[in-house]
């Protein structure tokens, strides 16, 4: 009868992990739809690239599908490759020629940001738990977006503070140097501190960690800025209020999810 009880105790600890896990990665997959919906109503488009959009919301789905499955060459593969062959060849069957190189280029690039790339922060989640015996995938996301966030915040502080010489002044004219060598210092020192306590990183993996979500924190924001620039608004949307939209929110994560996404699974998977 103990034995019997164990058993069920054991299993109906897996089917609530596994039911955090599929609401979660139902969360990323809402996420992105909503970073994909507020990218495609900055950006101008033709009337007839309506007729595309239909297939182009239907790849998060399918995307947030393989992952859950933890089906990873079919993940890698399927928006930069088959999502974008189709969604060319779709555009090119309706038969507008007049902006139609502008026009891909546009959708592609929407969605290997806010689709793609944030599939990478779900990704985490699926990973083998043996990789990581420090919590599994739930602390490897943990690990990425606290650092991406703090990240953001000590660039902005250290330029505050020290701010003199900017890197860009036509794309952003508050990163400057001083912050950018502020802020990646304290994630790495950050990333170092916290590694054993939630990932498999040694010290030295930890330093390279921090780097990496430091830099690519960095250019994923300057990314959307000259994004932001080009289309001459301050922020993508006014959801959040004082804080922008859902772009202003995960651009750092962009570029740093799929980097560190993949320094991870190198070293450890």
């Amino acid at each position: 009868m103990e034995l019997k009880s164990s058993v069920v105790y054991h299993f109906s600890i897996r089917d609530v992990q596994v039911f955090v896990m599929n609401i979660s990665l139902c969360i990323l997959a809402f996420l992105s739809f909503l970073a994909f919906k507020e990218y495609l109503s900055l950006i101008p488009t033709r009337r007839t690239d309506h007729r595309v959009l239909f297939w182009a919301y239907l790849t998060i789905p399918i995307q947030y599908y393989l992952i859950a499955k933890g089906w990873y060459g079919a993940f890698i593969v399927f928006i930069p490759v088959y999502a974008f062959l189709f969604l060319t060849l779709r555009m090119v069957l309706i038969g507008e020629t007049e902006g139609f190189l502008r026009s891909i280029g546009l959708l592609q690039w929407g969605l290997m940001t806010t689709v793609f790339s944030i599939g990478h922060v779900a990704y985490l989640l699926v990973l083998p738990k043996a990789g990581n015996p420090h919590g599994g995938g739930f602390a490897l996301l943990l690990y990425l977006v606290f650092l991406t966030q703090i990240n953001d915040v000590s660039q902005y502080w250290w330029g505050k503070a020290l701010g003199r010489r900017q890197i860009i002044p036509k794309v952003n004219r508050n990163k400057t140097w001083e912050g950018l060598l502020g802020g990646v210092c304290t994630t790495t020192l950050l990333a170092v501190i916290l590694a054993p306590f939630l990932t498999p990183l040694g010290r030295w993996a930890a330093v390279g960690a921090g780097l990496i979500i430091g830099l690519g924190g960095f250019t994923g924001d300057i990314t959307l800025s000259a994004v932001k620039r080009d289309l001459g608004i301050k922020n993508t949307s006014a959801m959040l209020p004082g804080r922008g939209g859902i772009l202003d929110r995960i651009d750092s994560l962009t570029y740093a999810a799929p980097l560190f996404f993949h320094y991870l699974h190198y070293l450890y998977y």
